[in-house]
């Protein structure tokens, strides 16, 4: 459930993974008038539903719909995977952060002792904390354009001694390991303005967006020597097997799906 959601790759990558694992699934979008969430739900799962991804702009109307959350969802405030008991009750889970974990791991990155700098301080980043702080980073540094927003998502976190907020004139002279993109902004030709020599050798970049051609993240990621470059397909498709397993018990292979649609 989304809006817009035509554009989501969601039921083939689902319809792909039931292939995959034999399993009987129906998996359609379905669009949501902004203000209808709540009566969507209740209408799908009164039908027969069992299970559900939601997106944007969803998330949070998904989190205040459930009767029982995952601890990282009940942390971001934000449920993207629902699934309903026997009696009916809705479970609620966030699977964003797994899905960007699992594909630095199929390109051999480990976050443990890293040096992280995140781009951004919206949803999209607050999703993918929890398991990013789990995994014992070094230090998360997060630089927003607005650098009250990042001191606010920061403050969400103050349990955590590694995690902090950075203005962009602050950067000069640091590097780091991994440099993740939580903006939307390079979509559309932007992006901050980063020092040349902001990588570590042997760095890690990895955007959260993906388009047909390089964004311009990914581009500055490569004129700028990092030794692997990501964009957000593989956490795309990494996310939706964690929800598929989350339904179904099975954890599909992900590698031919997402190889099927880069070269889709």
């Amino acid at each position: 459930m989304g809006n817009p959601i035509a554009y989501s790759k969601s039921p083939l990558i689902h319809k792909t993974f039931a292939r995959q694992t034999e399993q009987q699934l129906s998996y359609q979008a379905i669009q949501v008038n902004e203000g209808s969430f709540p009566q969507a739900l209740a209408q799908f799962q009164q039908l027969g539903g069992k299970g559900l991804n939601i997106t944007l702009p969803f998330k949070g109307d998904a989190y205040h719909s459930v009767d029982e959350l995952t601890p990282r969802a009940e942390q971001v405030q934000a449920v993207n995977t629902i699934w309903f008991s026997a009696d009916d009750r809705r479970y609620g889970d966030t699977t964003d952060g797994v899905g960007l974990l699992r594909d630095l791991h199929n390109h051999n990155f480990s976050c443990c002792d890293k040096s992280i700098i995140i781009l951004g301080a919206g949803g999209a980043v607050r999703s993918v904390l929890p398991d990013l702080l789990e995994n014992k980073p070094a230090t998360i540094s997060i630089v927003n354009r607005t650098y009250s927003r990042a001191e606010g998502l920061v403050q969400q976190f103050s349990g955590y001694e590694n995690v902090g907020s950075c203005r962009l004139d602050e950067l000069a002279g640091r590097h780091f390991d991994l440099v993740i993109n939580g903006t939307s902004a390079n979509l559309n030709g932007e992006m901050l303005a980063l020092p040349d020599d902001l990588l570590e050798h042997g760095a890690c970049c990895l955007d959260m967006a993906y388009a047909d051609t390089d964004t311009v993240f990914v581009r500055w990621a490569k004129d700028h020597g990092a030794t692997v470059v990501l964009d957000g397909l593989g956490m795309l498709v990494e996310q939706a097997a964690e929800s598929f397993y989350i339904w179904r018990s099975v954890r599909p292979e992900t590698q031919p799906v997402i190889e099927m649609l880069r070269n889709s």
